[in-house]
Protein backbone atom coordinates (compact mmCIF):
# COMPACT_ATOMS: atom_id res chain seq x y z
CA UNK A 1 0.00 0.00 0.00
CA UNK A 2 2.91 2.36 0.74
CA UNK A 3 4.23 1.99 -2.79
CA UNK A 4 0.74 2.79 -4.12
CA UNK A 5 0.60 5.99 -2.05
CA UNK A 6 4.07 7.01 -3.26
CA UNK A 7 3.10 6.38 -6.88
CA UNK A 8 -0.07 8.42 -6.54
CA UNK A 9 1.81 11.39 -5.11
CA UNK A 10 4.46 11.03 -7.82
CA UNK A 11 1.73 11.28 -10.45
CA UNK A 12 0.22 14.26 -8.63
CA UNK A 13 3.44 16.32 -8.77
CA UNK A 14 3.25 17.08 -12.54
CA UNK A 15 -0.45 17.86 -12.15
CA UNK A 16 0.23 20.35 -9.37
CA UNK A 17 3.10 21.90 -11.36
CA UNK A 18 0.81 22.31 -14.38
CA UNK A 19 -1.85 23.90 -12.17
CA UNK A 20 0.67 26.33 -10.69
CA UNK A 21 1.98 27.26 -14.15
CA UNK A 22 -1.45 27.87 -15.67
CA UNK A 23 -2.66 29.90 -12.69
CA UNK A 24 0.53 31.97 -12.60
CA UNK A 25 0.35 32.79 -16.32
CA UNK A 26 -3.37 33.56 -16.33
CA UNK A 27 -3.24 35.99 -13.42
CA UNK A 28 0.05 37.52 -14.54
CA UNK A 29 -1.24 38.32 -18.03
CA UNK A 30 -4.76 39.58 -17.29
CA UNK A 31 -5.27 43.38 -17.29
CA UNK A 32 -5.01 45.21 -14.00
CA UNK A 33 -2.03 46.28 -11.90
CA UNK A 34 -2.19 45.28 -8.21
CA UNK A 35 0.26 48.08 -7.41
CA UNK A 36 -2.26 50.66 -8.66
CA UNK A 37 -5.03 49.05 -6.59
CA UNK A 38 -2.85 48.99 -3.47
CA UNK A 39 -1.60 52.55 -3.92
CA UNK A 40 -4.99 53.97 -4.84
CA UNK A 41 -6.21 55.68 -7.97
CA UNK A 42 -5.01 59.09 -6.75
CA UNK A 43 -1.44 57.94 -6.07
CA UNK A 44 1.36 59.33 -8.21
CA UNK A 45 3.51 57.24 -10.54
CA UNK A 46 6.49 57.22 -8.17
CA UNK A 47 4.43 55.60 -5.41
CA UNK A 48 3.08 52.97 -7.80
CA UNK A 49 6.59 52.16 -9.06
CA UNK A 50 7.89 51.86 -5.49
CA UNK A 51 5.16 49.33 -4.68
CA UNK A 52 5.87 47.38 -7.87
CA UNK A 53 9.58 47.18 -6.98
CA UNK A 54 8.79 46.18 -3.42
CA UNK A 55 6.76 43.15 -4.52
CA UNK A 56 8.91 42.31 -7.55
CA UNK A 57 6.20 43.18 -10.05
CA UNK A 58 8.68 45.14 -12.18
CA UNK A 59 10.71 42.03 -13.02
CA UNK A 60 10.24 39.99 -16.22
CA UNK A 61 7.54 37.32 -16.17
CA UNK A 62 9.96 34.39 -16.49
CA UNK A 63 12.05 35.70 -13.58
CA UNK A 64 8.99 36.04 -11.36
CA UNK A 65 7.90 32.52 -12.31
CA UNK A 66 11.29 31.06 -11.44
CA UNK A 67 11.37 32.88 -8.11
CA UNK A 68 7.86 31.63 -7.33
CA UNK A 69 8.77 28.01 -8.08
CA UNK A 70 11.89 28.24 -5.94
CA UNK A 71 9.95 29.72 -3.03
CA UNK A 72 7.16 27.16 -3.42
CA UNK A 73 9.69 24.31 -3.24
CA UNK A 74 10.69 25.67 0.18
CA UNK A 75 7.07 25.89 1.31
CA UNK A 76 6.97 29.67 0.87
CA UNK A 77 3.99 30.82 -1.20
CA UNK A 78 4.94 34.47 -0.99
CA UNK A 79 3.37 37.43 0.77
CA UNK A 80 -0.04 38.95 0.28
CA UNK A 81 0.21 42.16 -1.73
CA UNK A 82 -2.79 43.67 0.01
CA UNK A 83 -2.29 42.68 3.67
CA UNK A 84 1.44 41.98 3.81
CA UNK A 85 0.78 38.68 5.63
CA UNK A 86 2.49 35.47 4.39
CA UNK A 87 0.20 33.48 2.11
CA UNK A 88 0.77 30.26 4.06
CA UNK A 89 -0.39 32.01 7.24
CA UNK A 90 -3.54 33.32 5.53
CA UNK A 91 -4.37 29.84 4.21
CA UNK A 92 -3.57 28.17 7.52
CA UNK A 93 -5.92 30.55 9.35
CA UNK A 94 -8.80 30.11 6.88
CA UNK A 95 -8.60 26.44 5.90
CA UNK A 96 -10.02 25.01 9.20
CA UNK A 97 -13.20 27.06 8.74
CA UNK A 98 -13.67 25.79 5.19
CA UNK A 99 -12.96 22.23 6.36
CA UNK A 100 -15.55 22.50 9.15
CA UNK A 101 -18.21 23.71 6.74
CA UNK A 102 -17.38 21.10 4.09
CA UNK A 103 -17.27 18.14 6.50
CA UNK A 104 -20.56 19.10 8.19
CA UNK A 105 -22.24 19.56 4.80
CA UNK A 106 -20.97 16.21 3.51
CA UNK A 107 -22.04 14.45 6.73
CA UNK A 108 -25.56 15.86 6.40
CA UNK A 109 -25.69 15.02 2.70
CA UNK A 110 -24.50 11.43 3.26
CA UNK A 111 -27.01 10.69 6.03
CA UNK A 112 -30.04 12.28 4.36
CA UNK A 113 -29.10 11.25 0.81
CA UNK A 114 -28.48 7.59 1.64
CA UNK A 115 -31.67 7.32 3.71
CA UNK A 116 -33.75 8.89 0.93
CA UNK A 117 -32.06 6.70 -1.67
CA UNK A 118 -32.74 3.52 0.33
CA UNK A 119 -36.36 4.51 0.89
CA UNK A 120 -36.84 5.28 -2.80
CA UNK A 121 -35.27 1.99 -3.90
CA UNK A 122 -37.23 -0.17 -1.44
CA UNK A 123 -40.50 1.66 -2.23
CA UNK A 124 -40.03 1.80 -5.98
CA UNK A 125 -42.87 3.38 -7.97
CA UNK A 126 -44.70 4.45 -4.82
CA UNK A 127 -45.40 7.84 -3.27
CA UNK A 128 -42.14 7.62 -1.30
CA UNK A 129 -40.15 7.04 -4.48
CA UNK A 130 -41.85 9.91 -6.29
CA UNK A 131 -41.33 12.26 -3.32
CA UNK A 132 -37.63 11.37 -3.13
CA UNK A 133 -37.31 11.93 -6.88
CA UNK A 134 -38.95 15.36 -6.64
CA UNK A 135 -36.65 16.33 -3.75
CA UNK A 136 -33.60 15.16 -5.71
CA UNK A 137 -34.68 17.02 -8.85
CA UNK A 138 -35.33 20.22 -6.90
CA UNK A 139 -32.00 19.99 -5.08
CA UNK A 140 -30.06 19.64 -8.32
CA UNK A 141 -32.00 22.40 -10.10
CA UNK A 142 -31.97 25.16 -7.46
CA UNK A 143 -29.00 27.55 -7.82
CA UNK A 144 -26.87 27.73 -4.70
CA UNK A 145 -26.78 31.54 -4.45
CA UNK A 146 -30.58 31.78 -4.78
CA UNK A 147 -31.08 29.11 -2.11
CA UNK A 148 -28.71 30.93 0.25
CA UNK A 149 -30.59 34.21 -0.14
CA UNK A 150 -33.94 32.43 0.29
CA UNK A 151 -32.78 30.75 3.51
CA UNK A 152 -31.53 34.08 4.86
CA UNK A 153 -34.83 35.78 4.05
CA UNK A 154 -36.98 33.07 5.65
CA UNK A 155 -34.97 31.94 8.67
CA UNK A 156 -32.94 35.07 9.44
CA UNK A 157 -35.07 38.02 8.37
CA UNK A 158 -38.60 36.70 8.87
CA UNK A 159 -38.27 34.31 11.83
CA UNK A 160 -34.85 35.40 13.20
CA UNK A 161 -33.93 31.83 14.07
CA UNK A 162 -30.41 31.99 12.69
CA UNK A 163 -27.88 34.78 12.06
CA UNK A 164 -27.48 36.15 8.55
CA UNK A 165 -23.77 35.38 8.53
CA UNK A 166 -20.51 35.19 10.39
CA UNK A 167 -19.40 32.61 12.95
CA UNK A 168 -20.10 31.94 16.59
CA UNK A 169 -22.11 28.99 17.88
CA UNK A 170 -23.98 26.23 16.12
CA UNK A 171 -26.68 28.58 14.80
CA UNK A 172 -24.21 30.23 12.43
CA UNK A 173 -23.43 26.77 11.06
CA UNK A 174 -26.95 25.84 10.01
CA UNK A 175 -27.73 27.96 6.95
CA UNK A 176 -24.32 27.64 5.21
CA UNK A 177 -24.38 23.89 5.83
CA UNK A 178 -27.86 23.56 4.34
CA UNK A 179 -26.88 25.66 1.33
CA UNK A 180 -23.84 23.53 0.57
CA UNK A 181 -25.49 20.18 1.26
CA UNK A 182 -28.72 20.48 -0.76
CA UNK A 183 -27.13 19.67 -4.12
CA UNK A 184 -25.13 16.80 -2.62
CA UNK A 185 -28.24 15.38 -0.90
CA UNK A 186 -30.04 15.29 -4.24
CA UNK A 187 -27.06 13.78 -6.06
CA UNK A 188 -26.40 11.09 -3.43
CA UNK A 189 -30.11 10.24 -3.29
CA UNK A 190 -30.25 9.56 -7.03
CA UNK A 191 -26.99 7.57 -7.03
CA UNK A 192 -28.01 5.49 -3.99
CA UNK A 193 -31.39 4.67 -5.49
CA UNK A 194 -29.89 3.67 -8.82
CA UNK A 195 -27.15 1.51 -7.26
CA UNK A 196 -29.51 -0.25 -4.86
CA UNK A 197 -32.02 -1.05 -7.59
CA UNK A 198 -29.19 -2.64 -9.55
CA UNK A 199 -27.77 -4.59 -6.58
CA UNK A 200 -31.12 -5.76 -5.19
CA UNK A 201 -31.74 -7.71 -8.37
CA UNK A 202 -28.51 -9.73 -8.01
CA UNK A 203 -28.57 -13.46 -7.27
CA UNK A 204 -26.81 -13.23 -3.88
CA UNK A 205 -29.46 -10.81 -2.58
CA UNK A 206 -32.28 -13.13 -3.64
CA UNK A 207 -30.41 -16.04 -2.06
CA UNK A 208 -30.08 -14.17 1.24
CA UNK A 209 -33.79 -13.45 1.24
CA UNK A 210 -34.57 -17.09 0.41
CA UNK A 211 -32.50 -18.16 3.44
CA UNK A 212 -34.69 -16.05 5.68
CA UNK A 213 -32.23 -13.23 6.35
CA UNK A 214 -34.14 -10.23 7.79
CA UNK A 215 -34.89 -7.48 5.31
CA UNK A 216 -32.82 -4.88 7.16
CA UNK A 217 -29.75 -7.12 7.11
CA UNK A 218 -30.24 -7.85 3.41
CA UNK A 219 -30.27 -4.13 2.63
CA UNK A 220 -27.51 -2.95 4.97
CA UNK A 221 -25.08 -5.89 5.03
CA UNK A 222 -25.49 -7.22 1.51
CA UNK A 223 -26.98 -4.73 -0.93
CA UNK A 224 -25.76 -1.40 0.48
CA UNK A 225 -22.24 -2.59 1.26
CA UNK A 226 -21.71 -3.81 -2.30
CA UNK A 227 -23.05 -0.51 -3.61
CA UNK A 228 -20.71 1.53 -1.40
CA UNK A 229 -17.64 1.52 -3.66
CA UNK A 230 -19.15 3.74 -6.39
CA UNK A 231 -21.00 5.64 -3.68
CA UNK A 232 -17.75 6.36 -1.81
CA UNK A 233 -16.34 7.76 -5.05
CA UNK A 234 -19.28 10.14 -5.32
CA UNK A 235 -19.00 11.18 -1.67
CA UNK A 236 -15.26 11.79 -2.01
CA UNK A 237 -15.80 13.95 -5.07
CA UNK A 238 -18.52 15.92 -3.31
CA UNK A 239 -16.19 16.56 -0.36
CA UNK A 240 -13.54 17.84 -2.75
CA UNK A 241 -16.08 20.04 -4.51
CA UNK A 242 -17.33 21.47 -1.21
CA UNK A 243 -13.80 22.22 -0.04
CA UNK A 244 -13.00 24.02 -3.28
CA UNK A 245 -16.41 25.29 -4.34
CA UNK A 246 -17.67 26.99 -1.20
CA UNK A 247 -16.95 30.44 -2.64
CA UNK A 248 -20.61 31.42 -3.05
CA UNK A 249 -21.78 30.20 0.35
CA UNK A 250 -18.84 31.71 2.22
CA UNK A 251 -19.27 35.05 0.46
CA UNK A 252 -23.02 35.29 1.11
CA UNK A 253 -22.81 34.15 4.73
CA UNK A 254 -19.58 36.07 5.49
CA UNK A 255 -17.91 32.81 6.45
CA UNK A 256 -14.16 33.39 7.03
CA UNK A 257 -12.89 30.49 4.92
CA UNK A 258 -10.79 30.02 1.80
CA UNK A 259 -13.68 30.79 -0.52
CA UNK A 260 -14.19 34.26 0.90
CA UNK A 261 -10.43 34.80 0.97
CA UNK A 262 -10.37 33.91 -2.73
CA UNK A 263 -13.09 36.43 -3.61
CA UNK A 264 -11.31 39.19 -1.67
CA UNK A 265 -8.00 38.35 -3.36
CA UNK A 266 -9.58 38.47 -6.84
CA UNK A 267 -11.12 41.88 -6.14
CA UNK A 268 -7.76 43.20 -4.90
CA UNK A 269 -5.69 41.52 -7.66
CA UNK A 270 -3.78 39.80 -4.86
CA UNK A 271 -2.01 37.27 -7.08
CA UNK A 272 0.03 35.45 -4.38
CA UNK A 273 -3.16 34.72 -2.41
CA UNK A 274 -5.00 33.54 -5.53
CA UNK A 275 -2.16 31.23 -6.52
CA UNK A 276 -1.79 29.86 -2.99
CA UNK A 277 -5.51 29.15 -2.58
CA UNK A 278 -5.79 27.44 -5.98
CA UNK A 279 -2.72 25.33 -5.19
CA UNK A 280 -4.34 24.35 -1.89
CA UNK A 281 -7.53 23.38 -3.73
CA UNK A 282 -5.59 21.21 -6.18
CA UNK A 283 -3.65 19.50 -3.39
CA UNK A 284 -6.91 18.91 -1.50
CA UNK A 285 -8.41 17.10 -4.49
CA UNK A 286 -5.32 14.89 -4.74
CA UNK A 287 -5.49 13.94 -1.05
CA UNK A 288 -9.26 13.31 -1.14
CA UNK A 289 -8.95 11.05 -4.20
CA UNK A 290 -6.14 9.14 -2.52
CA UNK A 291 -8.24 8.57 0.62
CA UNK A 292 -11.13 7.35 -1.54
CA UNK A 293 -8.85 4.82 -3.23
CA UNK A 294 -7.63 3.57 0.15
CA UNK A 295 -11.20 3.15 1.39
CA UNK A 296 -11.93 0.74 -1.44
CA UNK A 297 -9.85 -2.01 0.20
CA UNK A 298 -11.69 -1.53 3.50
CA UNK A 299 -15.06 -1.96 1.81
CA UNK A 300 -14.09 -4.79 -0.55
CA UNK A 301 -11.23 -7.19 0.37
CA UNK A 302 -10.96 -8.18 -3.30
CA UNK A 303 -9.48 -4.76 -4.09
CA UNK A 304 -5.67 -4.75 -4.07
CA UNK A 305 -3.05 -2.11 -4.87
CA UNK A 306 -0.59 -4.28 -6.79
Amino acid sequence: MLSFVVRRFAVAIPLLLLTVTVVFLVFALIPGDPAVILAGETANQATVEAIRQRFGLDRPLIVRYGIYLRQMARGDLGTSIFSGVPVTQEIWDRFPKTLELAVSSVALAVVVGILLGIAAALKRDTVVDRLATVIALAGISIPGFWLALLLIYIFSVQYRWFPTGGTGGWRAFVLPTLTLSVFSIAYITRITRSLLLEVIGQDYVRTARAKGVPGRSVVLKHALRNAMIPLVTVIGLRLGVMLTGSVVAESIFAWPGLGRLMVTAVNNRDYPIIQGVLLTFALTFVVVNLLVDLLYAMLDPRVTYN
